[in-house]
């Protein structure tokens, strides 16, 4: 039997149970089926079954035609419903044919879990389901609800300021990154505290939960925090610190709070503000009043905002923590460090991001040895150097000589921005140099 069958069976099976049972709510529901039943923040029971529902949870331009041969199924070609009509038949057709989707939806897991040959506990199962609060369009209906701009004028310019991201599109883990010993120690601790978040409120240990990130750029800040948010399935909220203050000079405080307010809303979360140096170089400059009491409102903001009681993890992240004061430093319980990976890093790192690659006699430790001084965003870009060379020569194999000469390129491409130019060569060079639109500070 086909997999299209089995996604069809699935998804009518579990319309069908969770439907019945009123004590199962959105948690108790796959992801993939969940999102096609949200509509203005919530599930109503029953679910329709349709021929549109099905396409859109299994991804199958015809799911009837997957299962019209199974002799307990129906389609109601006037409505475009189609059904089980024998639901006992339906679930022991499925469970012969795959159990391991049972261990992967606490629906069927609350249904099937007593039956012969089923191991699948459904608390454990329901435990390790993401949860409706990392779904895009519950985050969007959230959004909509609280910040509609027919409500609230500045809601729209406000949410303009914050890129706001569905564990489901961020797609990075922690495995795929390179860290150092001490900063998956930190990152061990702080998953500690979020799944102990309630022991921590009884002890009365309420200040914890806001790190800063300091380090060059390029070193992974900003993917660590993003990935974090993946591995534990919280909305990632991020915010530019210049963005905030930049634009919309007369409402930037209101912005601030708003910043924080969509936080709490979302909570669970991780709200990451970049270019916290921005902080200090404000507050130390004869900016605008409207912009050092913005400020102001950003530090007294994180003041007011938690991790145990407001379930928000707020990380700060800058490339200039000497330009960070006294306040700015003392509003985080941690510093995590993310130096220039060292050589034996590098080559980790090389051996990460060329995992889908082929290399003939790839050697990531000469590779590493001779990119002193790069971070993991430079050897990225070295790499995809190399193989848009390869695909000038109709080549998808790299060679060690083809990642030989992509350093050698980015190395002079990188010389360049230190360079003293004269006025009439400057736009020469910008127009015929690195089309890249990157930026190498490291």
């Amino acid at each position: 039997m086909n997999s299209g069958a089995l996604d069809v069976i699935e998804f009518l099976l579990t319309a069908r149970v969770y439907s019945e049972n009123r004590n199962l709510d959105e948690n108790d529901l796959p992801p993939k089926i969940r999102q096609v039943f949200w509509h203005d923040g919530t599930i109503e029971r029953p679910l329709r079954t349709t021929v549109e529902t099905a396409r859109e949870a299994t991804g199958l331009d015809q799911p009837w035609d997957a299962i019209s041969e199974l002799m307990f199924t129906d389609r109601d070609t006037f409505s475009g419903s189609i059904e089980l009509t024998q639901q006992e038949m339906a679930e022991e057709w499925f469970v012969d044919r795959d159990e391991e989707r049972i261990a992967a939806n606490p629906t069927l897991a609350y249904a099937l879990s007593d039956r012969d040959g089923v191991d699948a506990s459904y608390e454990a199962v329901r435990e390790a389901n993401r949860p409706v609060q990392s779904d895009r369009a519950w985050i969007d209906s959230l959004l909509e609800e609280h910040f509609d701009e027919d409500e609230d004028e500045d809601g729209e310019s406000m949410l303009d300021l914050v890129d706001i991201h569905a564990p489901e599109e961020v797609e990075l883990t922690l495995d795929d990154l390179v860290l150092t010993e001490d900063q998956e120690a930190e990152i061990h601790k702080i998953v500690k505290a979020i799944e102990h978040r309630e022991y921590l409120a009884e002890i009365g240990l309420r200040e914890i939960g806001k790190l800063l990130f300091v380090g060059p750029p390029g070193t992974a800040k900003t993917s660590t925090a993003r990935a974090l948010g993946y591995d534990l399935d919280l909305p990632f909220v991020e915010v530019k610190l210049s963005m905030i203050t930049s634009q919309y000079l007369g409402e930037t405080a209101k912005n601030v709070e708003k910043v924080f307010e969509v936080a709490k809303r979302l909570s669970p979360c991780i709200l990451f503000m970049d270019e916290f140096d921005f902080v200090a170089k404000t507050r130390r400059s004869d900016e605008h009043a409207a912009i050092k009491r913005a400020v102001n409102t950003l530090l007294k903001s994180i003041d007011n905002i938690s991790l145990i009681e407001d379930d928000v993890l707020l990380i700060g992240a800058t490339n200039h923590p000497d330009q960070l004061d006294a306040a700015a430093w003392r509003r985080f319980d941690d510093i995590l460090n993310f130096p220039k990976p060292d050589e034996q890093m590098r080559s980790d790192i090389l051996r990460v991001i060329t995992r889908r690659m082929r290399i003939a006699n790839f050697d990531p430790d000469e590779i590493a040895e001779m990119t002193e001084g790069l971070t993991g965003s430079d050897l990225r870009l070295v790499l995809r150097e190399a193989v848009l060379e390869a695909l000038t020569e109709e080549r998808t194999e790299l060679t060690q000589e083809d990642l030989h000469y992509a350093i050698q390129d980015f190395e002079e491409r990188d010389h360049l921005k230190d360079m003293d130019m004269i006025d009439g060569d400057h736009d020469a060079l910008v127009a015929g140099g690195d089309i890249s639109g990157h930026s190498h500070d490291h």
